[in-house]
């Protein structure tokens, strides 16, 4: 008992010195230029209004025109917001040639547009892959090499990818979704060692399901959309499944101004990442009895989330979702 003592106190020295040292090389955001793709609703805007509060100037981009100028009003008239497709890089490369005419120049980026559709394999299409390659891999890589010539040039810059728990453990249902989301893991784990000491910081973020009320932007495919829908939505929206989109967002900030390597978020999402690594024959295995147990599904069409009515849109389960729909201007 006597020898393990030091042992710990060592352990705990190490571990004070390390957060220390994190903390020491926090950056202040204040006076800072930040992009935020996918800006305009959910997780994005959280972290857009996070980053805001910390006194960074914010450009945020979406597709979406209706809903990125009603972010803007709601994040403040000194947001810059750019319609901006970022499977598209000649749209990207506007929007960077705004936020630097703008600003002067953009010292952190956050890549965080995304779109998802829930659906069995049998539902989903060749068109499905190449649209959520398209927005959640070539999104990355476009806005990365967009805004990467001016962060070497200054020998500074911050960088962070939202990936997701589906990057890590590929779940029933979203296989498109999944193939995006490890492809852009692979690239941002890369990319931070491709960047080592050049002043880039390279952040992966993986988060579990999120109380953002993002369902209502989901796609769902098939010929049960109601079910899928229904049988979906409950488990994005309630504490004990997700984690809410502010404490998400101040974590993301302050992982970025550290310059972390990797931040995942959720208890859940922490558990699962972790036996995947340690038997990922067994979870495999076991997300196949999941599967099997899903009801049948069939057909290619698919339906946004808020074009479906289900029994759970006034389920008490789901009241902390609407909410926050409402705030996260879903």
């Amino acid at each position: 008992m006597r020898a393990g003592f030091p042992l710990l106190g060592g352990l705990v020295a190490a571990a004070g010195a390390r957060e220390a040292i994190r903390r020491a090389r926090a950056i202040e955001l204040a006076g800072r230029v930040a992009v935020v793709t996918g800006g305009s609703r959910g997780l994005g805007f959280a972290i857009a209004r996070e980053l805001r509060s910390q006194g960074a100037h914010v450009v945020i981009c979406a597709r979406g025109a209706e809903q990125l100028e009603r972010a803007r009003e709601k994040l403040g008239a000194d947001v810059v917001a750019v319609r901006c497709d970022v499977a598209d890089r000649g749209q990207v490369a506007d929007l960077f040639a705004v936020a630097t005419e703008r600003f002067g120049g953009v010292d952190v980026l956050i890549n965080n547009a995304g779109v998802i559709a829930v659906g069995p394999l049998q539902t989903q299409t060749i068109a499905d892959f190449e649209e959520m390659l398209a927005i959640q891999l070539w999104g990355v890589v476009n806005c990365t090499f967009a805004v990467l010539p001016q962060m070497r040039e200054r020998g500074f810059g911050r960088i962070a990818n939202v990936t997701s728990i589906g990057g890590k453990i590929s779940v029933p249902w979203l296989l498109p979704y999944n193939t995006a989301k490890f492809a852009a893991v692979g690239f941002s784990e890369g990319l931070r060692a491709e960047l080592a000491g050049t002043g880039i910081a390279v952040t992966t973020v993986v988060p579990g399901l999120m109380r953002t009320g993002s369902y209502l932007a989901a796609f769902f495919k098939g010929d049960r959309a109601e079910l899928e829908y229904s049988l979906f939505t409950p488990l994005s929206a309630t504490p004990a499944t997700t984690v809410g989109a502010e404490r998400a967002a101040r974590r993301i900030v302050a992982a970025v101004r550290r310059g972390d390597s990797e931040i995942t978020l959720g208890l859940h999402a922490r558990l699962a990442a972790r036996a995947n690594g340690l038997a990922p024959g067994l979870v495999s295995d076991g997300l196949g009895l999941v599967k099997r147990a899903l009801p049948e599904v069939a057909g290619t069409e698919r339906r946004r989330g808020s074009e479906i009515e289900s029994p759970v849109d006034a389920s008490p389960l789901t009241a902390l979702g609407r909410r926050a729909a409402r705030e996260l201007n879903q």
